[in-house]
């Protein structure tokens, strides 16, 4: 798992992005949240001809960059987390793409990120993530929640509106707590859910926050 940046120093962040504009604007959001940029790249390629003597502790990657703009943030999130497995991983993307957020988590490990760009407008949204992904925790947006939980309808049936919105949640990556604190209820109420929604869909409740976003994740796209 990635792990936190000593308290003696900030966290260390890279950056991969085409977007001149994005990556300035990205630099000016991490200096204000107190961390600090130690290299901005416009293509994978020159972020990996730097990445051991920068020894960040988290990579931000656009999902479509040169040459092809298809997956090359996806695939070399992949790459650096062989490469660096305690590198925490924030993906940005203009659109809601399913499939690489599924594919950047299949991994089965913490530390990683899926959000939209827009996202990344709000200091408090970008500080918060950016800290619980270094701490080994998983981000996903929550219009990327939506559109996969909404492709799989008819198994949801069963599920209470309560327990939907638990789901949500959970698939952002929010723990009980934060979820409790988000719908304004006890933290015992949402355990409660939690454990109905595992029985409904049929999956082990693993106490890990990571290995939930996974299962549910697994869940959606099966």
């Amino acid at each position: 798992m990635p792990e936190t940046a000593p308290a003696d120093r900030p966290l260390r962040i890279v950056i991969a992005d085409d977007s001149v504009l994005l990556r300035e604007g990205l630099v000016r959001l991490f200096d204000e949240a107190g961390f600090e940029t130690v290299g901005a790249f416009g293509d994978a390629e020159s972020l990996f001809a730097e990445i051991d003597e920068l020894a960040p502790d988290l990579a931000v990657l656009d999902v479509r960059m040169p040459p092809s703009y298809r997956d090359e943030g996806v695939q070399a999130a992949l790459a650096l987390r062989r490469r660096m497995p305690r590198l925490g991983i924030l993906l940005l993307s203009l659109y809601v793409e399913g499939t690489y957020a599924h594919e950047l988590l299949a991994a089965g490990q913490g530390g990683m990120g899926y959000l939209l760009k827009d996202r990344v407008a709000s200091l408090d949204d970008l500080t918060d993530a950016v800290t619980r992904i270094a701490a080994g925790g998983t981000v996903l947006d929550p219009q990327v929640v939506r559109e996969l939980l909404g492709r799989q309808s008819n198994p949801l049936a069963a599920l209470t509106p309560r327990e939907r919105e638990v789901l949500e949640l959970m698939a952002e990556g929010r723990t009980n707590a934060g979820i409790a604190e988000r719908l304004v209820i006890g933290v015992g109420a949402v355990e409660k859910n939690v454990t109905s929604i595992f029985q409904k869909l049929g999956l082990q409740d693993s106490g890990s926050d990571h290995r939930r976003v996974l299962a549910v994740l697994a869940w959606l796209q099966r």
